[in-house]
């Protein structure tokens, strides 16, 4: 069974989850925003919080959405205003999961997701849903991986 971690990292969270789960034997696919996001975190917070809000789908660099070889995906994005990240969006809309078994790990300040969570179980109804805590300074929290 091959097994793909599909993620988005702004501040190391995911890469942090991505090391771990090459660990397990996942193959890693890193996803790339084509635009740079603003340096400083105050700024980061308000325009990508903002555009999460609004369910944007940001333009990605060499984005790869083909998924066939893989029966299993975990797909990592980090939680801004209570949403998955706009990169993660556009991953989400341009790559056809039919038929694979779907995890999400969202890593976050707080932890939890709840718009999040609902936005997902509509749209993918058997995923399982893993929340981490911002892994990248809680080492501790990639414990549960475990369960993967």
């Amino acid at each position: 069974m091959k097994k793909l971690f599909l993620y988005y990292s702004l501040s190391g969270n995911g890469d942090a989850v991505a090391d771990k789960l090459r660990e397990k034997g996942y193959d890693v696919r890193k996803v790339e925003s084509a635009k740079k996001p603003p340096k400083a975190f105050f700024f980061q917070i308000m325009k990508c919080g903002f555009n999460a809000g609004r369910n944007y789908c940001e333009p990605l660099k060499n984005y790869d959405a083909d998924v066939s070889a893989y029966d299993e995906i975990v797909i990592g994005s980090p939680i801004w205003n209570g949403r998955l990240s706009c990169p993660i969006n556009t991953a989400l809309k341009e790559t056809v999961f039919d038929g694979k078994k779907l995890t999400f790990v969202l890593y976050s300040g707080s932890g939890d997701a709840p718009k999040a969570t609902v936005k997902l179980k509509e749209r993918f109804k058997d995923a399982q849903i893993l929340h981490l805590r911002e892994p990248k300074k809680n080492p501790d929290a990639l414990y549960r991986l475990s369960d993967l």
